[in-house]
């Protein structure tokens, strides 16, 4: 039996998307099991499928007798105007039951441009939006990811956050929601006050914000069980890896088998929002990682499987590992490293990965200028840089994606030319390969200041900065047969805005949404009037929030979420940015203080 209607699917793109019963979903008996979650990463299906977070808490869920958890995405425009014009709910993929049927809703937030699709799909469900009009017969909404360690902006939707790593505590609150579900039907207050003593979780019903002269000051617990402050969970050790994933009918974003080598980062980039939110590094047994590859293996079909991290090259065991996995399956599984070190290892580490086609290399520089990358903490030398493009050339690579990002704090247009240095000297490294010149591609982002980094307190760069800077680049790397594609400054400075947003964001996202604003994050739905409508209307300024430096000592939105990386340190490493000196990686160096060290990092 199909979810929807054969009459609806047959008017819509990829049906796919909706019609549930691939292989590997669980199917449990919905009546009778005490606890029943809906799952969500809220983008297409394609998108939500590629999630990790998803998958391994479904895993999870479902491992539990007493628990089940089925999936939803955000259906296309075309999916939603038919279920409007039909009046039928949104549904889940595995029973097809309204989303209004299930006890707990869980978005994962990893991105700022998917807030609006949450309470798109929401309405699409029947129900309300504002967390304040939903009552005890309505589904209890959680959020958790990486987006989710500054909730202020999203506060007014979301009945529970989940501030870190959810497998640490979710079994806790799982127990928590059985409990007082045994009583009937959910009493919300009740529930939330008694979860806001769970670490890790925040109720911002519990909490007043304060402002002082347009400023944010300070959130005030209303109640004795909401904490000041409110802990990231961290893992000690990564729980085993899900082996039965999902496989999904329709391609994917990132169509292949996927297991977490490791997860955090200690090279301390300064513009990283994940390198802090995911420290410290704690890594997967090499054994571990080799017995789930070939579970998954089995499990799928698939024959190209990722080995993900921050950093893969970083694996303190990798040149071993790709040695077992190629000569346990030679050519007959791919293996794909993403996010890579610039370093003539990686070139070579890449080249001997079986199943893989020498098309093209991608490598982040982030910034042109020895100066710049001191200041970001991302300090390459040219010369390893050029090395490495004459090496992955002389291997017979026919391509070379590098991204930089413009706008970085202090950054200066002889930072600008000296990207357009660097690429040219690149180029020329191709010069002598083999064969036909190989094709150099540019991506230009604009720098978006985020929560819990050393530049959090730092400056948007202004939107005629930016448009003269890339001026810059077309007028000559466009000319040298370099393809140049860049951001769309607009889309950055909404990112900046809600990723250092405080609660009177959301009020502006609300009016955006109900305006028509969904899928903000895709270029073809993507409309600035229409955002910029709804903060004029709604009186936030984004300058305010995305293009004002803030002073070290102003209360920040998010300050209430402990991260477990201190203030002091971020304070410290912007002040050393602005002075351009460098923190050495802690694996190789030893200790940076970062704040982890005294329960975290401890040799």
């Amino acid at each position: 039996m199909s979810n929807y209607p054969d009459s609806l699917l047959s008017c819509v793109q990829k049906p796919a998307r909706y019609t549930g019963g691939e292989w590997n979903a669980v199917r449990k008996d919905f009546n009778s099991t005490p606890l029943r979650f809906a799952l969500s990463y809220p983008d297409t299906y394609e998108i939500g499928m590629s999630n990790m977070a998803i998958g391994i808490l479904y895993e999870q869920i479902n491992a539990r007798k007493d628990c089940l958890a089925e999936r939803v995405f955000a259906p296309w425009v075309d999916m939603a105007q038919a279920l409007r014009e039909n009046r039928l709910p949104l549904r889940s993929l595995e029973s097809g039951h309204a989303l209004g049927e299930f006890d707990v809703i869980g978005f994962s937030l990893g991105y700022e441009f998917t807030f609006t699709n949450i309470l798109n799909m929401l309405d699409l469900a029947g129900l309300p939006v504002l967390s304040a009009e939903r009552g005890k017969a309505h589904p209890l909404v959680i959020g958790g990811g990486s987006a989710a360690l500054n909730p202020e902006p999203v506060a007014d939707f979301i009945d529970l956050f989940v501030i870190g790593e959810a497998e640490e505590m979710l079994d806790h609150l799982i127990d928590l929601i059985l409990e007082h579900k045994q009583t009937g039907s959910l009493d919300k207050p009740a529930l939330l006050r008694e979860a806001a003593r769970l670490p890790g979780v925040y109720v911002p019903a519990l909490y007043d914000a304060s402002y002082i002269d347009g400023k944010y000051q300070q959130l005030t617990p209303r109640v004795p069980e909401a904490p000041p402050q409110v802990q990231r969970q961290i893992l000690s050790k990564l729980r085993p890896a899900p082996v039965k994933p999902v496989v999904p009918y329709i391609e994917a974003v990132h169509d292949r088998a996927a297991i977490e080598i490791a997860r955090g980062c200690s090279h301390g980039c300064r513009f990283c929002n994940a390198g802090m939110i995911y420290r410290p590094v704690r890594e997967r047994p090499r054994e571990e990682v080799l017995a789930a590859i070939e579970e998954i293996l089995q499990n799928t079909g698939y024959d190209e499987v990722s080995l993900v991290s921050l950093s893969s090259g970083d694996y303190s065991q990798i040149d071993t590992l790709v040695a077992d996995l190629s000569a346990r399956y030679g050519e007959r599984v791919a293996l794909s490293l993403p996010s890579l070190h610039l370093d003539p290892h990686a070139v070579k580490l890449v080249d001997g990965l079986p199943g893989r086609r020498k098309t093209g290399l991608t490598f982040a520089v982030e910034a042109g200028s020895p100066r710049l990358q001191k200041v970001i903490n991302k300090h390459i030398p040219e010369e390893e840089i050029l090395a490495t493009a004459a090496l992955a050339f002389e291997r017979g690579w026919t391509g070379l994606k590098l991204y930089f990002m413009l706008g970085l704090p202090t950054e200066t247009d002889e930072d600008v030319q000296g990207i357009i240095d660097l690429v040219g000297r690149v180029k020329a490294q191709g010069r002598s390969a083999p064969g036909r010149a190989p094709q150099i591609r540019l991506t230009v982002s604009t720098f978006v200041p985020k929560p819990h980094t050393p530049f959090q307190w730092a400056a948007q760069e202004s939107a005629p900065n930016l448009a003269r800077r890339h001026e810059m680049l077309r007028n000559t790397i466009g000319r040298r047969g370099v393809k140049l594609s860049y951001s769309d400054t607009r889309v950055s400075l909404l990112e900046a805005v809600m990723s250092r947003g405080d609660r009177r964001v959301g009020k502006a996202i609300y009016r955006a949404w109900k305006a028509g604003a969904v899928f903000d994050g895709w270029s073809e739905h993507f409309n600035f009037e229409l955002w910029q409508a709804a903060m004029v209307e709604e009186g936030v300024d984004p300058a305010f929030y995305a293009t004002r430096e803030r002073p070290l000592d102003e209360p920040l939105p998010w300050a209430h979420i402990d991260i477990g990386v201190s203030n002091e340190f971020l304070k410290q490493e912007f002040q050393k940015a602005i002075s351009g000196e460098l923190t050495p990686d802690c694996r190789t160096v030893g200790c940076n203080a970062c704040g982890l060290q005294e329960k975290w990092c401890r040799e």
